[in-house]
């Protein structure tokens, strides 16, 4: 009689046996890693064109420059229209989407938000609202289209692993839009899965990889928001520290409490006329950030990319610019339009940073990455994403201790004002639509 402990061997060895089957999963699996990189690389070349156009004009000194009062409120209206209309599911940032649909256990309703058809519809309709100067990203998106492409790639392949997979498919979009491996991982941790689990992590890092070589392969190496030389001092700069953490991160938090607070008055709102009421609140968002921006001389429009990036490298940016970059990015995201909240964050918190760093006297590079990383951390609440990700979008590893500092201060700042993180405040939302929808099928209809 075989002994238990050769029991387990066997049947550990028994396990290693490498089937047809279990290659064919790994090399859709692999696939779909490598079409998560291809693809955001393409989305993120598109974003840039388009944010890049608009500028040209919004940017003018002409009478041009008055034309995003017109051009955004429309734009804002069509994107707006074909989401609700033709591609259900894609509005906001995407990252939403992919936690409900991590906590589903249906397919079908899992395809309510993670499809490919979904994911291309993502893609246009966050270029068109660059296009019109929304203040949106494409990091959310790319997480929603890298969790559609690899939720497909698992049903193609006939991979039972679902919630790991769209856990991979999140990581590897944040990892190769922004070249930020580290924080890929980081995120589909502590955002995504709130939790660690050995098996998917695995699963995580492959897609990452694979991904990460494909974006590299095609748009090369580089650094997000440039680089600072800035080095904090205990000294000098801990007061900036404690600045840019608690005040960022109460900022960030205010940010996520109306943006949870206006999506759900606006969902009630829109009652029985849904389509009808969602294009009003489209072209009342959008001809506000059409306002801000006109009066700012476009610097709130687009992504943000131009004044973070500058702010890093030393160039101070104007007081008033975080609290009109935070008034645009607050209604972008409840406009109802496809588009991110990173980039237009990060940017928000450059512009504190630049503020706090001129009133301390302290670096304004310096002060910019830290703004960046207490108001982050407020808004998402998870502060080991926040450092990693600007720490590899700058590539500043001189001030790991510092960012670290000011990512937790502002969590712990959000934490005492709001209790929910964003992202998974919004999914409740979206899991409350589709647990309706299941009780409506269910309820016998009427003789």
């Amino acid at each position: 009689m075989a002994r238990p402990g050769r029991m387990r061997l066997l049947r550990r060895s028994r396990a290693l046996v490498v089937t047809p089957r279990y290659w064919r999963q790994r090399l859709v699996f692999w696939l779909g890693a490598l079409a998560i990189g291809i693809v955001s690389a393409g989305f993120a070349r598109l974003a840039d064109g388009a944010q890049h156009l608009f500028a040209q004009v919004a940017t003018r000194q002409d009478g041009l420059r008055f034309l995003p009062l017109l051009v955004t409120p429309l734009g804002f209206c069509l994107c707006a229209f074909v989401a609700a209309r033709f591609v259900q599911g894609s509005q906001g940032s995407g990252i939403p989407q992919a936690i409900a649909a991590r906590h589903l256990r249906d397919d079908a309703e899992r395809a309510g938000f993670l499809s490919l058809r979904i994911a291309a519809g993502k893609i246009v309709m966050t270029v068109l609202g660059l296009l019109c100067g929304a203040s949106i990203g494409r990091e959310g998106p790319t997480v929603q289209v890298g969790a559609s492409i690899m939720l497909q790639a698992a049903r193609w392949g006939g991979m039972v692993q679902a919630r790991g997979l769209i856990l991979a498919g999140s990581a590897a979009g944040i990892a190769a839009a922004f070249n930020t491996p580290l924080a890929g991982i980081v995120f589909a941790i502590e955002e995504m899965s709130r939790t660690y689990q050995a098996r998917t992590n695995g699963i995580v890092l492959s897609a990452v990889i694979i991904a990460g070589l494909a974006s590299l392969a095609i748009v090369g190496n580089y650094t997000y928001f440039g680089v600072t030389h800035a080095t904090a001092e205990l000294k000098r700069d801990g007061l900036l520290v404690l600045c840019c953490g608690v005040i960022g991160g109460g900022f960030g938090a205010c940010f996520s409490s109306l943006m949870v607070g206006l999506t759900r008055r606006i969902r009630r709102w829109r009652g029985r006329t849904p389509l009808a009421r969602t294009l009003i609140v489209a072209v009342l968002a959008g001809g506000l950030v059409a306002i801000v921006g006109v009066l700012t001389d476009g610097m709130t429009f687009g992504t943000g990319y131009t004044q973070a990036r500058g702010a890093i490298e030393g160039a101070p940016l104007p007081a008033s610019f975080f609290l009109a970059k935070f008034l645009a990015s607050l209604a972008s995201s409840v406009s109802g339009i496809p588009g991110g909240l990173f980039a237009p964050s990060l940017s928000v918190g450059a512009g504190l940073g630049s503020t706090l760093g001129h009133l301390l006297g302290s670096p304004i590079g310096l002060a910019a990455l830290l703004g960046m990383a207490g108001y982050f951390s407020g808004v998402v609440q998870a502060p080991m994403t926040a450092f990693v990700i600007i720490l590899e979008m700058t590539g500043n590893h001189d001030n790991v201790i510092a960012l670290m500092a000011a990512s937790v201060l502002g969590y712990g700042t959000a934490r005492l004002i709001t209790r929910e993180p964003l992202y998974h405040a919004l999914s409740r939302l979206f899991i409350a639509d589709v647990l309706r929808q299941r009780r409506a099928q269910a309820a016998p209809s009427p003789a």
